[in-house]
């Protein structure tokens, strides 16, 4: 089964680039915020080339509704084969946040290790978050801009109306995150990114979206459905067991119809919201 092709308006993606590149001129270390339930269907395929040799670390937000194991595997990959830092949080709760903040004050280190032996005095070190759209940037930049920690203005010899966040000692975040759209051709990779939110509803087909979602949980966690929706025997018919899922929920119109558009908007909404329980979209096994 597949979903319909979503397409991005090549402008935005075009303009969204060029902002990222403007402020990347402006850091010194970059967070690349992905969802820890898709970790490679979540990231930019041209990060590598957008980011250069910037020094960067990985974060797995909404840990706290992907499979543990999976995220820890997926933590290890990024490391082993990527050579990059990798972290699991969870942005909503604020769980985690303390390891990134520790982690760029490393960072932070090794930076005015290297200006000072350039005879330079340490500085202030600089972070930006990137990641595309949905992906809890905004949520973990009001996080660190919580208590705890200030906005810092205007800096000096910077871009005017630029903001900083002070999250630790010597380490500043710009206020403002950088937004890389999506690119795919693949389907699936439409599909995890509509499943897991990332995608917005307006513009993809929530009924063909949500059938994808339980022929999937069908085939590899149907216990996961029979519990969350006291169905009994499932039937191999996304379709049917959406309409069952919508019985049982009481999705009715007129003439005793199943709406299958509200049965549709339950399941993806309850498996954002990790209440069929937490499942990692992208399996290392067989995507990495």
């Amino acid at each position: 089964m597949e979903i319909d092709t979503i397409q991005w308006f090549p402008g935005h993606m075009v303009k969204a680039r060029k902002m990222v590149q403007e402020n990347l001129k402006l850091v010194d270390i970059v967070v690349e915020l992905l969802d820890a339930r898709i970790p490679l269907s979540s990231r930019n395929p041209d990060i590598d080339a957008i980011l250069e040799k910037k020094p960067r670390i990985v974060v797995l937000n909404k840990a706290d509704l992907a499979d543990v194991s999976q995220t820890e595997q997926w933590s290890r990959w990024f490391h082993e084969r990527r050579g990059l830092q990798c972290i699991a949080l969870d942005s909503q709760h604020g769980n985690g946040i303390g390891k990134l903040i520790g982690l760029g004050q490393e960072l932070a280190v090794q930076i005015n290790n290297k200006l000072a032996a350039k005879g330079r005095k340490p500085r202030a070190v600089r972070m930006m978050m990137v990641g595309i759209p949905n992906v809890g940037k905004s949520s973990l930049i009001n996080k660190l801009a919580g208590k705890g920690y200030t906005r810092t203005g205007d800096r000096p010899g910077l871009t005017r109306g630029k903001q900083w966040i002070r999250v630790g000692k010597g380490l500043e975040l710009l206020d403002t995150p950088g937004i890389l759209w999506p690119k795919f051709e693949d389907p699936e990779v439409g599909f995890r990114l509509a499943a897991t939110g990332a995608i917005k509803d307006e513009i993809i087909n929530i009924e063909q979206v949500a059938m994808k979602l339980v022929n999937y949980l069908n085939a590899t966690e149907q216990d996961a459905l029979k519990d969350r929706y006291k169905l009994g025997e499932v039937d191999a018919d996304p379709y049917e067991i959406l309409r069952a899922i919508g019985a049982r929920r009481g999705c009715l119109v007129s003439g005793g119809n199943v709406d299958i558009f509200k049965a549709a908007v339950i399941v993806l909404n309850e498996f954002r919201g990790g209440k069929l329980g937490r499942f990692t979209l992208d399996r290392i096994e067989r995507d990495a």
